[in-house]
Formats: C-alpha cells, sequence, structure tokens
C-alpha cells in the first residue's frame, strides 16, 4: 500500500499519496514565514533601510509561492479523494486547523499593504482597493471558519474537558488575526476615503471583540484543564504556545483601533452622531486601546513563560522529535515580537525596542532552524505522514494527558467488558479514519 508509513523512509514518497497526506495545518509554515516578512518591515531598529526591505520582499514571494502551491494541493486533494474532507471537517482536531487557511492569507495582506503600498509605493490606490477587497474575502473566510466550527463542534463532533486542548481556539484566532490586517488596512486608506477607513476600522471592533472573547473564554477553560490533568506530554506540549498568538494578536489589533480612531474622529463635516462628531471621542478611544493593548501584552508574557516552563519540564524527561507541529512555534512567537515593537511606537520605551528586536531575532533563528530541519526530513516523508504522531497523540487523547496512561489499561477492559453481550460473533473492528 503507498500510504504505508514505513514504506515511506525506504523510497520516495508519490505524488498521490503527498496530495492525499496533505492536511491544513501545513498552512502553519505560510503563518510562520508570513510573520517573519512582517517583522522585518516593522524592525524597531531603521526599518526602512534597503536590507529590511530586501529580506522582507524575500520573505513575502518565498511566502507567496507556499501559500499558492499549499492551496493548489488543498484543492486536489478534496477533488481527488472528495470523501476526504467529510472525514476532515467532522474530525474533532483535524478540522480545527482549517483555520490556518485564513490566517496565512492575513500575512500576506499584512506584507502587500505595509511593503508594496507604503514603502515601494507599487499599484497606487488601484492595488490597494484590490487588496482591501481580499481582505474582505479573508474576514469572510474568516467568520465561516468562526461561526461554522463552533456549530460542527457543538452538533457534529465529541469534545470532553478531560481531552480538550489549546486547539480548541484557533477557529477563533482568525477573527483576531484578520482584524489587525484591518486595522493596517484602513491606516492606508485613510489618505484615498477616510469613510472607508472609518468602515474598515469599525468592522476590526466587530472582530476582535468576537474573537478575543471566544479565545478568553476557551483558554480559561484550558488552564483549568491544564491544572487539573497536568501538561501535555511528547511533542504535543509545543502546543500550549498557541495562546500567545491569540493573545498577542488582538493585542496589535486593539491598538491599530485606538490609532485609527484617533485619526479619524471626528467625522470631517457635520455629523448628526454626538459620538462620531464629538472630537474627545478619538482621544480618549486611543487612551482606552493603549491601556487594554499592555494589558493583553502582559497577559501574552505570563503565558510564554507558562509554556517555556512547560517545554522545559518536558525536554528534561522526553526527547522530542521533529514534526510539523515546531511550525506552529513561529507565529506566536512573531506576534509578541509585532506587539512588543507596537507598543515601543506608541510609548516610546526604550525597554519594548530593546525587546522587540530580540524577539525579532529570536523568531527569524527559530524560522531557520525549522526550515532546514523541514526541507531536510521532507526527503525522508516523514513529515508527510498524516496525521503525524503529535496529532495522533491528539486524536487518542486517552495517551495525550500523563494521568490517562495509567489508566488506559482499564478502560481498554472495560470497553471489552460492554461490548461481548452486543458481539455478532465478528471479530473484526471497525477502525474510524
Amino acid at each position: 500500500m503507498s500510504g504505508n508509513p514505513a514504506s515511506i523512509g525506504k523510497s520516495k514518497p508519490s505524488w498521490k499519496y503527498v496530495v492525499r497526506n496533505f492536511t491544513t495545518a501545513w498552512f502553519s509554515v505560510v503563518m510562520g514565514t508570513g510573520i517573519v516578512s512582517n517583522l522585518f518591515t516593522n524592525f524597531p531598529y531603521d526599518r526602512s533601510a534597503v536590507p529590511f526591505k530586501t529580506f522582507a520582499a524575500i520573505f513575502f514571494f518565498l511566502n507567496l509561492t507556499i501559500f499558492i502551491l499549499f492551496t493548489a494541493i488543498s484543492i486536489a486533494r478534496y477533488l481527488m479523494f472528495p470523501s476526504i474532507w467529510s472525514i476532515m471537517i467532522h474530525h474533532p482536531v483535524h478540522s480545527l486547523y482549517v483555520a490556518t487557511f485564513p490566517m496565512g492569507a492575513a500575512t500576506l495582506i499584512n506584507v502587500c499593504v505595509n511593503l508594496l503600498h507604503t514603502q515601494y509605493g507599487f499599484g497606487g490606490k488601484g492595488f490597494l482597493y484590490t487588496i482591501w477587497g481580499f481582505w474582505w474575502l479573508d474576514v469572510a473566510i474568516s467568520c465561516i471558519c468562526c461561526w461554522g466550527m463552533i456549530h460542527i463542534m457543538t452538533t457534529s463532533q465529541e469534545h470532553s474537558f478531560e481531552t480538550m486542548g489549546s486547539t480548541l481556539a484557533l477557529p477563533f484566532v482568525p477573527l483576531t488575526v484578520i482584524s489587525s490586517s484591518g486595522g493596517t488596512l484602513a491606516t492606508a486608506l485613510q489618505p484615498y476615503s477616510p469613510g472607508d477607513a472609518l468602515l474598515t476600522a469599525t468592522f476590526t471592533v466587530f472582530l476582535t471583540s468576537i474573537g478575543l472573547s471566544l479565545t478568553l473564554m476557551a483558554m480559561s477553560i484550558y488552564l483549568v484543564r491544564l491544572i487539573f490533568y497536568g501538561q501535555p506530554k511528547g511533542g504535543a506540549v509545543l502546543s500550549t504556545i498557541l495562546p500567545v498568538a491569540a493573545f498577542s494578536q488582538a493585542g496589535v489589533s486593539i491598538l491599530y483601533i485606538g490609532q485609527n480612531f484617533q485619526a479619524l474622529l471626528p467625522v470631517a463635516g457635520k455629523s448628526a452622531s454626538p459620538f462620531l462628531g464629538n472630537g474627545e471621542v478619538g482621544e480618549v478611544i486611543y487612551a482606552v486601546c493603549v491601556g487594554l493593548s499592555f494589558v493583553l501584552w502582559s497577559l501574552t508574557t505570563l503565558w510564554l513563560v507558562c509554556s517555556l516552563l512547560w517545554v522545559q519540564a518536558e525536554v528534561r524527561t522526553t526527547r522530542i522529535p521533529f514534526r510539523l507541529p515546531f511550525w506552529s512555534t513561529i507565529f506566536p512567537m512573531g506576534v509578541y515580537a509585532t506587539q512588543t515593537i507596537n507598543l515601543y511606537r506608541t510609548l516610546d520605551v526604550g525597554f519594548f525596542r530593546v525587546y522587540g528586536a530580540f524577539l525579532a531575532a529570536l523568531t527569524l533563528v527559530l524560522w531557520v532552524y525549522v526550515a532546514v530541519n523541514t526541507v531536510t526530513q521532507l526527503r525522508t516523508g516523514i513529515l508527510l505522514e498524516s496525521p503525524c504522531p503529535e496529532i495522533v497523540d491528539i486524536i487518542q487523547p486517552r495517551f495525550f494527558w500523563k494521568r490517562d496512561v495509567d489508566s488506559e489499561a482499564g478502560k481498554d477492559e472495560s470497553r471489552e467488558v460492554e461490548k461481548r453481550p452486543h458481539s455478532r460473533g465478528d471479530d473484526s473492528v471497525t477502525m474510524i479514519p
């Protein structure tokens, strides 16, 4: 059988094997590469220098190529193997990674605005409004991911408190990610159309409010889950860093909201709205948003420190093999660096400048490490196994949490006892994909 993982290391996997086993989790590569490009355009030391702009452009076009390639493979996968879509979308873990697609696209939108339009002046107004159109499309996809996955999770999937992971918040994070992209677009639209900029900024408030609220709910439950049952084991411990991206991205978006409303309010001309026509409202919103962004930065710092402690505790006792989930560590670090740098530009505090530059450099080093290992292991086909071992740990949650390992034998025996009275004389076992 061509899809047998045991045979991957002995021969080069076929293109059909690659297409069939390609998962949406691969779009975390797009997210990680895109955030590195964004950091080059936002570096706190002379970001307009030619080397920074050059590297930002190189990473952008590399990321665009990867995004187009992965999108084409995904389309081919579901056209060639249509049954996989239904299996995937109803799976309690695999379905969550659909959210990585709109988040990866958002990183491309950010660089198009910050680098191509703002720094290079490419395309002028027409190019900017084209990107604005793509932004609305990404907004629609993000909303479908959020509302659609909430519906599917509550009606077609089985979840439990004991087995939940941080990936449960993945469908909610695209709302805050695309919201921050809207913030950069609203700033760029102001010289052309304050009305369009105000519309975009207002909609980002809507997106951030929903995304952050749902994330806070999910992560509060997840923290209680960690306290009751302990940290994830093995490579799954890397998933504990995902909330860093969720909280930090919301902080970036909220800061953009404050900056845009400060610039756009009061609305030019006579406005019948006492809110939009008040000159002090914009300043109040800006002050509140800066404070909220700093609060979220503090919460992100707390979670990052906890995640690092969990990872080091696991690394001291277990060797974590390199797998696809390593890519999920780059985007959170990059977003945290972005928020730190943005706070420096707002507060003019040297600590944020130095710390932000350090985090940006660390994110680049992490990307290089993960990219080199990815290229190396792609030759053997190990990363093309679907699902990878870390995702298997989540799919089979009884091995995911340390407490459940000890009680697994007893659970299996109980299941066999329950099944015996209903036996139909058939010793075969039906496996759920």
